[in-house]
């Protein structure tokens, strides 16, 4: 796997930053997901009218990612500028079925944070394949 630090893997979630779309909200997440053989996927949030339309910024790069054939994955790096952002229910029930052990990367007050998904959702859950 090539390595990636959590700055650097932060500085990519920050720089896909630019490219979301949120006329409504104004709040701009981008999103950089490290699979386990050391590519990176990324993706912003996306707004839209029907408000149920809308998708985070975790989620367009998982789905990129696994629109590539890829289904494992190390960590995530979010970034909404100078706000946490963390995961929203139903990303984190997204992310849970690939990696349940995914790190998950936000920077507040300056200061990198990382957790595991699981601590995030404890109980996740997985339908039997």
């Amino acid at each position: 796997m090539t390595d990636y630090t959590n700055d650097q893997l932060y500085a990519i979630a920050e720089g896909a930053r630019a490219n979301a779309y949120a006329p409504f909200s104004n709040f701009c997440v981008g999103a950089a997901l490290l699979t386990e053989e050391g590519e990176v996927y990324t993706g912003v949030n996306i707004e839209n009218s029907s408000y149920g339309a809308t998708i985070c910024a975790e989620r367009v790069a998982f789905v990129k990612a696994i629109s590539e054939g890829k289904r494992q994955f190390a960590k995530i790096a979010i970034s909404a500028g100078d706000v946490e952002s963390i995961p929203c229910g139903i990303c984190r029930q997204f992310m849970y079925e690939f990696s349940p052990d995914i790190e998950i990367i936000t920077k507040a007050d300056g200061v990198l944070k990382v957790k595991s998904l699981r601590e995030l959702l404890p109980e996740g859950f997985v339908l039997e394949r």
